[in-house]
């Protein structure tokens, strides 16, 4: 099976700079769980990594973030797919962590606990951060434009991105979107 990893926070759902703090917040965005679903009944292992500095600044708890993460999960499996796993990083971007993005400490759990190799797969993400990240672990970036895919998709538009090949990006609207081109029909 081919391993697909997905941002969180502007790819699966709506983002806030107001941080998702509880189910409440938690907003899918329209057609990301029937991607997902989908990708999975396409034989791709789906796994999650997302940069969660709200743990670390105390606007929500575990148990909140674990309750978002239910609802994700059973939305999917309402769809017939499968999350293989949710990764996140919960310190402050200043802490100086190797797991939070652009860092490739997430990615490398994931590629330890689910036993294969992320080199070539596609990692799917709203922001600069997980195009670095994808690049550092040798994943095909793909930038959606929601979230903050726009002002990504501006960033590396710009001379000074710190991006190689920013040319070799895909970018789509949605996931939706990226479902559907990456997906055979």
């Amino acid at each position: 099976m081919a391993l697909l990893i997905l941002d969180r926070d502007g790819v699966i759902n709506q983002d806030s700079d107001d941080y998702i703090r509880c189910v409440e917040d938690w907003l899918p965005i329209p057609g990301s769980i029937k991607a997902i679903a989908r990708f999975c009944r396409a034989g791709y292992t789906v796994a999650i990594a997302t940069n969660q500095s709200g743990l670390s600044r105390g606007y929500f708890d575990l148990d909140d973030m674990e309750a978002i993460h239910q609802k994700l999960r059973d939305l999917v499996a309402e769809q017939g797919g499968h999350i293989a796993g949710i990764f996140y990083c919960p310190h402050l971007p200043d802490e100086g962590c190797d797991c939070r993005k652009p860092a490739t400490g997430l990615l490398q759990a994931i590629e330890a606990e689910l036993g294969q190799p992320l080199a070539g797969s596609y990692f799917i993400g709203d922001s600069l951060k997980d195009l670095q990240a994808a690049r550092a672990m040798q994943c095909q970036p793909v930038l959606v434009l929601t979230g903050k895919g726009e002002q990504t998709q501006a960033q590396l538009q710009a001379a000074d991105v710190a991006i190689t090949d920013p040319e070799t990006i895909t970018i789509y609207p949605d996931l939706a979107a990226a479902a559907q081109a990456l997906v055979e029909p």
